[in-house]
């Protein structure tokens, strides 16, 4: 027969696992739907939102310009050809998006280095790494912040290497459409 300290301590810590079983059951599946659940504040939701759109842009499997608003305002700032403001997707793809992403032979791959969410405003640090049509590397650091609403970007501010975005596109063939 088990001392009864010792009993005791085997029933908490069978209690604790099951108690930890059951909330890895229980939360698992939700952490997908984290950003729809109720009684999550703005900054976890927002943080969420963005954090699983880079996760899946990483890994191929997404694309974080899903989360733009179709009015969204996107600001490059800095001074060369794309720096400027483009108000809506269609606007900014074509004019901020394509002139590099046509001119890069592999999908640029982000990698975050942090994430911070503070009232609805989210701000992204990352790498992007990609090969380009010419077989020539293309890395940029480059750091978003975003208002969001209802889960959408509306506003955007991108701050990033213009010269190395625009070696790209002087150096480098579009890919065919």
């Amino acid at each position: 027969m088990m001392p009864a300290s010792r009993s005791a301590n085997a029933v908490a810590a069978a209690r604790n696992l099951l108690i930890a079983l059951a909330f890895v059951v229980a939360v698992a599946p939700a952490q997908a739907s984290i950003a729809t659940a109720p009684g999550i504040d703005t900054e976890a939701r927002n943080e969420a939102i963005v954090r699983e759109a880079f996760g899946g842009w990483a890994t191929g499997g997404g694309n974080v310009f899903d989360l733009l608003s179709p009015d969204v305002r996107w600001t490059i700032h800095g001074s060369g050809p794309v720096a400027d403001t483009y108000n809506g997707v269609e606007d900014f793809v074509q004019r901020g998006s394509v002139p590099l992403v046509s001119r890069l032979a592999t999908p640029l791959t982000p990698e975050v280095h942090h994430i911070w969410a503070v009232e609805d405003r989210v701000i992204v640090r990352f790498d992007a790494s990609a090969t380009t049509t010419s077989g020539a590397p293309y890395n940029n650091q480059f750091v978003w912040i975003w208002r969001m609403e209802e889960g959408s970007v509306v506003e955007a501010e991108a701050f990033l290497d213009l010269v190395a975005y625009q070696e790209v596109v002087d150096n480098n063939e579009p890919r065919e459409q």
